[in-house]
Parts: C-alpha cells; structure tokens; sequence
C-alpha cells in the first residue's frame, strides 16, 4: 500500500497540481499564528507547548481515520494515504517553476523569468544577470525538491498511515516559522527549530546520497565532504553542494539584490550555471524519486517475503 500511494499521489499531482496557495495549508499556518499570538511568552516551554498544541491533534486525527478507514476497507485507507499526501507532497511546487524559469530564460524573456522567480523565491530579482538567476533557481529547486518530495517520502515510509507526511510537513512548517525568526533573548521557536532539524537529519543525506548515485558520483562526494559545510544552513549545504557536484554546476557564490552584493561561498566544480542546467536539476529530482520507488518496491517485496 505505501508504494501504490507514492505513485498515486505523483501522478494525482502531476495531473492536477495544488499550487502555492495550498488551503489546507494556508488554514494550518492562520492557526500556528494564532498560537503564537496566544502563547509566545519569549520562553522555551510556552514554545514546546504551543508547537504541541499544533502538532499532536492534525496528527492524531490522520492517525485514526486512517485505522477507522483500513478497518471498513482498506481501499478506503489508500484513498485517505492519497488524499494527504497528495496535500503534503509538492513535486510540481518546484518543477513547474523551473520549467516556467527555463522557457523563459531560453527564450530570452528575461523580464518573465525575473517576475516567475521573485514569485517563487520571494526574493528581489531585478539586478540578477541570467546566470545568476539561473543558480538561485536551481538552489531553491534543490531545497524545495527535498521539502516536498523526498523528506515527505521517507516519513511517510517510516511511520504507519499517513502519519509521517503530516507529521514532517507541519514540523518543518513550523521549524521555518517559528524556528528561523527567533532570537537569542526570545527562545519560543528553538524546540520548533531543533525538531524541524532532528527529523530532517537523515533523510537530507539519504537524499544527497541519491543525487551522487544518479549524478556524478565522484564530484558530488567532494563537494558534500569539502564545501557543505561553508554554507550557513548545513542541511541546505550538504544538499546543494551534492546536487552541484552531481550535475556539475557552480552555485553559491556572490549575488547583486537590493542594490548591493550578498556574498556567498561557492558550491560545486562545474560550469557556470545557465539555463540548460535547469533541466538537468530537474532529470536529477525526476531520479532520485524513481530510485526511491524502487527502494520503496524492494522494502515492501522483502516485507512479504519475511
């Protein structure tokens, strides 16, 4: 059943793509506002309490239609693991934009590809040269690629029903809401931050050994033991600096926002980024997620067999 839903809800998605303004989600983020409006204090316990208040009860009730489901039919519980991870995963949240970003920047629209990726990224785009928009829509293509896909994959696989994909979603949700924005004397989104980066320990190196295997295996490995470090975000590091290796582009690097020059380490041994490396960051995704059905098919074969 874990298997068949993957693929379902792929190709729900691929068919029918939610978009950013995701309502489900947009409801779950108006009531983590509200609990912080209601709880933070700027202390630690008020933040491990409201991150509960906002955590347990979506994941209890995931939790028991699911069992409630498999007992009445278990065509019903693969409906329901569907359904939520068709709301949880986002493969064309990225792909779609970087697919706009490719048409856009290969047919020289430089204008549209500014406006699509401000719209994706939220960043300031009007100084950025081509190739510079090129690296930052690859960089932000690699992070989303493993919120939406991969993380929620290897939760969704690990814990029964659909309780991992709910589970990580709203951890990480919150671990950038809350997490990222807090401050030394405020402490109400450090349990937020250390939970989003527990659960995301493993499966962001599973997901960077993925790209070394369906990539350049040799220059993603260096890249991940010698340059992921520099970044500021390790996690995102030793994502990007994989993925570099693996498709062999430069990214990281100095960008011009704002007026004035954000620097940054480089990442990656390859060329320069332009916009036919868009789509080899896309092929690299589209084989990491048939690697992981593939693990996914040899895990349940081998369970049946036990």
């Amino acid at each position: 059943m874990t298997l068949l839903s993957l693929i379902l809800a792929l190709a729900l998605e691929q068919l029918r793509p939610l978009g950013n303004r995701n309502r489900v989600w947009l409801l779950f983020t108006r009531y983590a506002n509200q609990l912080e409006r209601n709880f933070n204090a700027g202390s630690n316990r008020h933040g491990v309490f409201a991150w509960l208040m906002a955590i347990v009860p979506p994941v209890l009730v995931a939790w028991g239609v699911y069992e409630l489901f498999f007992r009445i039919s278990p065509i019903l519980a693969l409906a329901w693991n569907v359904l939520v991870l068709y709301l949880t995963m986002g493969f064309r949240h990225f792909s779609g934009a970087f697919s706009e970003m490719s048409r856009a920047l290969s047919e020289g629209r430089d204008l549209d590809a500014r406006q699509a990726l401000r719209d994706w990224t939220g960043q300031p785009t009007a100084e950025l040269s081509t190739e510079e928009m090129a690296r930052l829509a690859i960089e932000q293509g690699v992070v989303d690629s493993y919120r939406h896909v991969f993380g929620t994959m290897f939760w969704f696989v690990v814990l029964p029903g659909p309780v991992g994909a709910v589970l990580y979603r709203m951890v990480t949700m919150l671990g950038q809401k809350w997490g990222e924005r807090s401050l030394e004397d405020d402490q109400f989104g450090r349990f937020a931050a250390s939970t989003s980066a527990w659960l995301d320990w493993l499966p962001v190196r599973l997901t960077a050994a993925s790209f070394a295997v369906m990539g350049d295996f040799e220059d993603a490995i260096y890249c991940w033991r010698s340059q992921a470090r520099t970044w500021g975000n390790y996690a995102n590091g030793i994502l990007l600096a994989t993925a570099a290796g693996a498709i062999g582009v430069k990214l990281g690097d100095p960008l011009r926002q704002d007026y004035t020059v954000r620097y940054r380490p480089e990442l990656g041994l390859g060329d320069p980024a332009d916009p036919s490396f868009l789509k080899s960051a896309v092929g690299l995704v589209w084989r990491c997620v048939l690697l992981w059905l593939a693990v996914v098919l040899l895990l349940s074969v081998a369970r049946l067999l036990g």
